[in-house]
């Protein structure tokens, strides 16, 4: 990451482009992450009252703890790497320091919250899930804020690689040379 602080992304075209390939991986994410709310909720409580603790106009069972504990088994650590990599690469960015701390903190909260929302509809109280509501629209736009604020700007720095670097474009080969040594 240290391209980003010290301007080798002029030199090394290639991360910069892997980079912004793994943001557009993870725009799909973000995506199908939305699809699959809504596959099974809507953004109304009852549909989310009705998907945890099971509906009997739909003939649909209550989550499980076993369920819910096999779902946050695996969302809490892949989550947790996928926050941790975006607010990363948010690091290197030209916003200003606090408004990086907040959304890093913001994706953060959001990303647990999201988790912990489901298990307290399901075993605390059906109003939790105005909370789930909420921590799913939070998680989608600290996501989006973060991947917009990175790759704008990854943009922005190849952007003025090329503004003082004229008719010269680097090539796939040149970034291997670069990044493979002598």
């Amino acid at each position: 990451m240290r391209f980003f602080v010290t301007g080798e992304q002029r030199r090394q075209s290639m991360i910069n482009l892997i980079i912004l390939m793994f943001l557009g991986y993870i725009a799909l994410f973000w995506v199908s992450n939305a699809l699959m709310y809504f596959h099974k909720m809507t953004l109304t409580p009852q549909s989310v009252i009705a998907y945890y603790l099971g509906s009997e106009e739909q003939f649909t069972e209550p989550k499980s703890y076993q369920s819910l504990l096999e779902v946050s088994h695996f969302h809490l650590f892949s989550m947790g790497l996928l926050v941790l990599t975006l607010t990363h690469l948010l690091l290197f960015t030209a916003l200003a320091p606090t408004l990086k701390l907040w959304l890093t903190g913001m994706t953060f909260v959001a990303a647990v919250a999201d988790e912990l929302a489901g298990w307290l509809v399901r075993f605390v109280h059906p109003a939790f899930a105005y909370f789930k509501i909420g921590a799913f629209l939070a998680l989608e736009a600290s996501l989006a804020a973060l991947l917009c604020f990175t790759a704008a700007s990854l943009i922005a720095q190849r952007a003025a690689w090329r503004a003082t670097a004229p008719n010269v474009e680097p090539t796939a080969g040149d970034a291997l040379r670069e990044t493979s040594g002598p």
